[in-house]
């Protein structure tokens, strides 16, 4: 076919690339479950189902389909059966509860009648019954109150924890035969034989002391490890300690550790020794030469810790631990590494390549793998055993795609800066392009060479436009070491902008970048950047600003993360107002005059909209084109496809009105 009849993917398509995630592969290596995550876009819904590939027949099926979505699919020891969560109840009122299902059966059974539903399970290592996280039941005396006065709240006072369970199977499923209530809490009822009887689940954690984040059983089932932090509340978040509990007696105890624990722990297949993360107290964060995180072991026998990757350079989490080794994942740049790694600092990569390994699953004999992998300048495929057993990348076929390709530059201080270049499949480096800086969030993240990844702007719709792209890695993206990492410290803003304009320097330097054609925009972290470079440079065309920060006072005071600008910025603004104002947009909005587009979602949490409609009334008072779109029950980030196509439908209109001179006729309707 002739390259003038082809196109490139639209908004839709590139929307409606499904997700795979949650693998989970079977310890004879004969079966692999995998969540498959798809668009309705008749009812404007994500769905995410369980999906089955049998290695024998090499052939994949959905386990779970229709209305009810499920998640976290998780075979039992002997291989021999699945448990998966699926959603019970009314329309935006389900809850997610345990279902099992043998490999020769034809429909699940409901395990678990949790009125919060379940957030996260596991089996037994007998597999007679599954140890689970749910959110704790509603205090009487608040439940009281409110019927007694109306619904207020106590802020940062009231907490409802997330506990640990534990449930047999054989009970969870005669309790649901017979339709009784949510199961009854043991530690709240006498030991008497009647209430033994009517027990169905076993609550194992305090609900007013611990709220549990992760936990691993010991292999002989005797013991269970889990982090936990004193409440819900995100400025707790950070503040994980690590404890064991006895099965058998109830008993809990902590290991004293100096340092913050999160993310994931595990036990060592004897069990005598546990492996996690580690990282330091938020006062200390950037300020001496440290890891971002640091992986360690404990041997539980001698309270003894080792730390077998001391100079490894980059965040680290572990993910399982076999004969072979403990199985890690961390970010080297653009890209996502896997290796095994053995007690004495051994480390053996299994993907050395330019490539992106996002969620995998090893057998416990460590004899089989399955992973989810997307080479540089492809869309993620499903691997079991080294063979691709997907073929997502058939939505190109027929189809222009972008090149991508990773390039570096010098920011002002002379720091590397990386970016990922997306240019057409015809690109002339002899002509002019108008040119597009898609910024990332976090800051902790980063830009990746990979299709299909960014599903808020519509990079392959904005190269057909006839622009290329560039999504600057900045300072402070992750996978670039801890100096990157500090680089960004109290410099938010100046040195974000920095990065960015000498990236588009750069390539205006290269001869094929028009340097009065260009635009930026970007989501949360992104978003701030761009609102920086709204009111800070008139270096662009047309900027457009996601879910973004414009005042860190106001920013501070409303969010749910106070301890992320603490961090960056180095103190509150009581304490430091010269940082707050030196890195805050609005201190700089007398001289804006980008036009500007400002997208949010209505219930944003993470970054409240009082930011949004501050940085709208600046931009109008100086007579800057702007508008203003608040997304209706939308958190942080879209949620539904049609939010997904109509954010991305909107960046277009809206660039190639202001760059390439095109009409914003039905911009308003679409």
């Amino acid at each position: 076919m002739n390259n003038s009849k082809k196109r490139y993917l639209t908004i839709e398509e590139i929307v409606s690339i499904p997700q795979i995630n949650n693998i989970d592969i079977s310890n004879d290596g004969e079966n692999l479950a995998f969540v498959k995550k798809v668009v309705n876009w008749k009812d404007n819904e994500y769905k995410s189902y369980v999906w089955i590939h049998k290695k024998d027949n090499k052939k994949s099926y959905p386990l779970t389909s229709g209305n009810t979505e499920s998640s976290s699919p998780i075979w039992s020891p002997d291989s021999k059966n699945i448990a998966y969560l699926s959603t019970v109840g009314e329309k935006d009122k389900e809850k997610n509860q345990i279902f099992i299902k043998p490999t020769d059966g034809y429909t699940g059974v409901q395990v678990t009648n949790k009125k919060e539903g379940v957030s996260s399970f596991k089996w037994s290592p007998d597999g007679k019954g599954f140890y689970f996280i749910t959110k704790a039941k509603e205090d009487e005396d608040i439940k009281n109150r409110k019927e007694k006065y109306g619904d207020f709240e106590y802020i940062d006072k009231e907490y409802r924890r997330n506990c640990l369970y534990y449930i047999e199977i054989e009970k969870g499923i005669e309790n649901i035969k017979e339709g009784h209530e949510s199961p009854i809490d043991l530690v709240d009822k006498d030991d008497s034989k009647e209430d033994e009887e009517k027990t169905v689940s076993c609550r194992l954690t305090d609900e007013k002391e611990l709220h549990v984040d992760s936990f691993d059983i010991s292999p002989n089932g005797e013991e269970i490890v889990f982090i936990a932090t004193p409440s819900p509340n995100m400025e707790d978040c950070d503040d994980g300690e690590l404890y064991i509990l006895d099965i058998k007696t109830k008993d809990i105890k902590k290991i004293n550790k100096k340092e913050l624990i999160g993310g994931n722990v595990i036990f060592s297949p004897d069990g005598n020794k546990i492996c996690y993360t580690r990282s330091i107290k938020e006062k200390d964060y950037y300020k001496d030469k440290i890891d971002d995180s640091i992986l360690e072991i404990y041997n539980m026998n001698t309270g003894e810790t080792t730390q077998p990757l001391e100079d490894f350079d980059s965040s680290i989490m572990p993910m399982s631990w076999n004969d072979h080794g403990i199985i890690i994942q961390w970010q080297e740049k653009t890209n996502y590494r896997v290796g095994t790694l053995k007690e004495n600092g051994q480390l053996n990569v299994l993907n050395n390549e330019d490539s992106f390994i996002w969620n995998f699953s090893v057998t416990k004999d460590g004899n089989h793998i399955s992973y989810v992998k997307a080479d540089q300048g492809e869309t993620f495929e499903l691997y079991l055993d080294g063979e691709k057993i997907t073929d997502e990348n058939s939505v190109f076929e027929g189809k222009l795609k972008s090149n991508k390709e990773v390039v570096s530059w010098k920011s002002s201080d002379e720091l590397e800066i990386e970016g990922v270049l997306s240019t057409p499949c015809d690109f002339d480096k002899n002509k002019k392009y108008p040119l597009l800086v898609v910024i990332h969030g976090g800051p902790t993240w980063a830009s990746f060479p990979i299709q299909g990844l960014n599903k808020i702007y519509p990079i392959e719709q904005f190269i057909e436009k006839g622009f290329i792209v560039i999504e600057p890695n900045y300072r402070g993206s992750s996978g670039y070491g801890n100096e990157f990492l500090k680089a960004n410290y109290k410099k938010l803003g100046i040195g974000d902008y920095d990065d960015v304009i000498s990236g588009v320097d750069m390539l205006i330097k290269e001869g094929f970048v028009d340097r009065d054609k260009v635009g930026v925009m970007g989501w949360s972290q992104g978003g701030y950047i761009s609102a920086f470079c709204s009111t800070y440079s008139d270096r662009f065309k047309a900027i457009s600003v996601g879910a973004g920060i414009s005042n860190w006072i106001t920013y501070y005071t409303n969010t749910d993360i106070h301890q992320f600008t603490r961090m960056f910025l180095g103190d509150n603004p009581w304490n430091g107002p010269e940082i707050y104002k030196k890195t805050s947009p609005m201190t700089y909005i007398k001289s804006a005059s980008t036009p500007t587009m400002i997208q949010h979602g209505e219930k944003d949490g993470r970054v409240p909209t009082p930011n949004a409609y501050e940085l709208y009334q600046g931009l109008r008072d100086m007579d800057v084109d702007t508008e203003l779109i608040i997304f209706k029950g939308m958190d942080h980030g879209p949620n539904k496809p049609g939010l997904n196509r109509a954010i991305m439908k909107q960046n277009l209109m809206w660039f190639s009105h202001y760059i390439l001179g095109e009409e914003l006729e039905n911009f308003r309707t679409l």
